[in-house]
């Protein structure tokens, strides 16, 4: 009897430090210049790079030092990152003037600034699989493909609506949020054409979207009924729907560790545990700071990155070097 409560005390241990190290906390922050609006992180894991956009510049932070070694400057109303490595180029979405800057990545040089048709350029994303960057313009309702090779216009495909984030299944199909018209777009990339519709009512403006490509989900956050939807991304077929914090904007999956995580521009973020495919439940919320509303992760150390500022007591204008990137690591 003894011997089986020692082991029934060791199983319950284990498993209670299993799930304490599920738990986020703060770690740290990497102080950066300026006081602009701040939108869309981009991380490169296998560079250890974390490429941050803040109103008139795009900071980029060595993630093995988390100290900045670069900007990319002289910008208007930055939204987004995009990076074609294997082309040794990136991209940034420019809301203020329509315009996508195109850099270098390594030495972070402006190479050139390509005018896109269109109003608001926000969301922004490369598909590798037909090596094309794709423009998505929340304020007119349409999505730009640029030939990366060539960084030359090859299409506009008509969403309706405003566009929001966009996640690519790899395989030539692009999924994205439409925060006006509550669904969700598929659009084919090679053909350049919407193949299809996923509603996501009544559920309402989505925002930010993730993709699980191995079990086929999508999981799209939606800031006015604060809630996380999953789809089976082949149908469209509502799975199951979560309550989240207010003000999402970003989401995120952690394949490894089989998390789903919002950020919630309220200040903070909902970690949502994938028990299966088809089952999932909300495991913490994390308290961070209201504005921290973007996020990205690391897949080797699991740590999640949300860009902010403090603000004076009206709530709205940021305080004069402030900004940063708050940094949340697991127990």
């Amino acid at each position: 009897m003894k011997t089986f409560i020692s082991l029934l005390f060791l199983s319950t241990s284990f498993f209670f430090v299993e799930a304490q190290d599920q738990n986020y906390k703060f770690l740290k922050k990497i102080p950066l210049e300026g006081d602009g609006k701040w939108d869309y992180l981009k991380m490169d894991g296998e560079r250890e790079r974390l490429f941050v956009s803040h109103q008139d510049r795009v900071h980029v932070i060595d993630l093995k030092t988390d100290k900045p070694i670069g900007e990319i400057t002289g910008l208007k109303g930055v939204h987004g990152i995009a990076l074609a490595k294997d082309l040794e180029k990136g991209y940034i979405s420019n809301g203020t003037d329509n315009t996508i800057t195109i850099f270098d990545y390594n030495t972070f040089k402006v190479l050139k600034s390509l005018v896109v048709a269109g109003k608001k350029a926000d969301a922004i994303m490369y598909d590798s699989f037909t090596k094309q960057v794709f423009v998505f313009n929340n304020g007119s309702g349409n999505a730009v493909a640029i030939n990366a090779s060539t960084d030359e216009v090859v299409g506009v495909i008509e969403v309706g609506g405003a566009p929001e984030f966009a996640v690519s299944d790899g395989k030539g199909t692009l999924f994205n949020n439409n925060e006006d018209t509550n669904e969700v777009t598929v659009i084919d990339t090679q053909s350049l054409k919407v193949k299809d519709h996923f509603s996501l009512l009544p559920n309402a403006v989505a925002t930010g979207l993730a993709i699980d490509v191995a079990n086929n989900r999508l999981f799209s956050g939606c800031r006015k009924t604060k809630s996380l939807v999953v789809l089976d991304a082949s149908n469209g077929k509502i799975i199951q729907t979560l309550p989240i914090g207010g003000g999402v904007d970003a989401v995120v999956y952690e394949k490894d560790l089989k998390l789903i995580m919002t950020s919630n521009g309220e200040g903070n973020v909902t970690v949502i545990k994938q028990e299966s495919a088809d089952k999932y439940s909300v495991v913490q919320t994390l308290v961070t700071k209201p504005g921290c509303k973007t996020m990205v992760h690391r897949g080797t150390s699991h740590n999640i990155y949300l860009s902010g500022a403090d603000f004076e007591q009206d709530g709205k204008t940021v305080k004069p070097g402030s900004f940063g990137v708050f940094v949340y690591s697991l127990n």
